[in-house]
This record gives C-alpha cells, structure tokens and sequence, in this order.
C-alpha cells in the first residue's frame, strides 16, 4: 500500500512468518473465536458475522455481506465497519501462527464506496514478523475475490498474554468465558483483538 506509515514497516531484522504446524488447514472455516465477536460472532444480531477460512502459507479469506444496520450514508457501508472487516480478517491471521495478538496499528485506505447488499470479499496475509510484532495487509473487493478493490489495510498486532484480557475485559465476560465447558471455544475466546 503506497503511503505506509514507518510504523508499519517492518525493522531490517524482520523474518517471514511461518505457519504453525498445528494451524487449520487450507481451506478449512476457522469459524468465530467468540459468540459476542462483533466482527465473527453469530451472537451479535448487528455484527458483520465474517466467515474466515485459512488460505495456503499464512494468509486468510474472508466474506462479509453488508446489510442496511452496516450504513453510513444512505445505501452505502459505513467507512468505520469496512474498517472492523479489515481489522477481523487481519487479526484472524494470528489463528495460523497460532499466537494471541491484538491491534497495535490498522491503516485504511478507501478506494470506492460499498453498497448495502453487496458481498466484500476479503484477503490478508502476514508480511513479517519482528519478536512480539506482526506486520499484516489485506484487501477488500467487490464483486468477487478478482473485482475491483473497495478498500485495504496494512496493520501491526502485538502478541500478548492472555492476562492482557483477563486485565482488561469486563469481569462478567471473561469470567462467563472462562467457564465454557468446551475448551477449544474457551481457548478461542482469547485469541484474536477484543
């Protein structure tokens, strides 16, 4: 993305990223961490509802259709939720390395306008990594995973603890979270941007 802010690119001493061995394979629906996830969780009646499937190396897709509680100006996405789609589909990256990240920097460039109704189809992939540092862009385009680009991102999540949320996060989420009787969904709840 032309324009990048220095911070998000990645020091002289960056590595590729590598694909966790335990990672889902190509192809396969990653499905939400989090049932109240505003970007992935089917809980959340107005959220985006993404779906993600992991891609080959350490990249993603991604699908979301815009409906009329998503509008910023009349018929057309609000720039805010183009935005969180690129922020989920960004941080569901971190699943494949298999580390739990947050948001550190999103930048967004807006391309064209997204009307209510239309499918956004979403790509990202990690670009490097640098200790804690992940450095990741995706893509949103219309029309299918070849049509025009409606927006991208360059962005860097920071890997953390899962402290950072126990910390941070209201006590009755993560304490309802920590509860789940299914332990993956448990795990899952902590691993990607809150």
């Amino acid at each position: 993305m032309s324009g990048t802010s220095a911070a998000l690119t990645p020091p002289a001493d960056a590595i590729a990223p590598v694909r966790h061995p335990d990672a889902p394979a190509p192809g396969e629906l990653l499905g939400a961490h989090y049932g109240h996830c505003f970007g992935c969780g089917g809980e959340q009646p107005h959220g985006l509802h993404l779906e993600a499937r992991a891609g080959d190396g350490v990249s993603v897709t991604a699908e979301f259709t815009v409906r009329s509680a998503h509008q910023g100006a009349p018929g057309l996405a609000h720039g805010g939720i183009l935005a969180t789609a690129l922020d989920e589909t960004l941080g569901s990256l971190n699943w494949l390395l298999r580390v739990i990240a947050v948001t550190g920097r999103l930048e967004t460039d807006f391309v064209r306008p997204v009307p209510v109704d239309t499918v956004l189809h979403l790509s990202a992939e990690v670009t490097a990594v640098a200790g804690r540092k992940i450095y990741s862009t995706a893509t949103g385009r219309i029309g299918g995973p070849d049509g025009p680009v409606a927006v991208r991102a360059d962005a860097l999540f920071v890997e953390v603890k899962v402290d950072h949320f126990i910390d941070n996060g209201r006590p009755q989420e993560i304490q309802a979270a920590m509860s789940d009787p299914d332990q993956l969904r448990r795990a899952r709840a902590f691993e990607v941007n809150p």
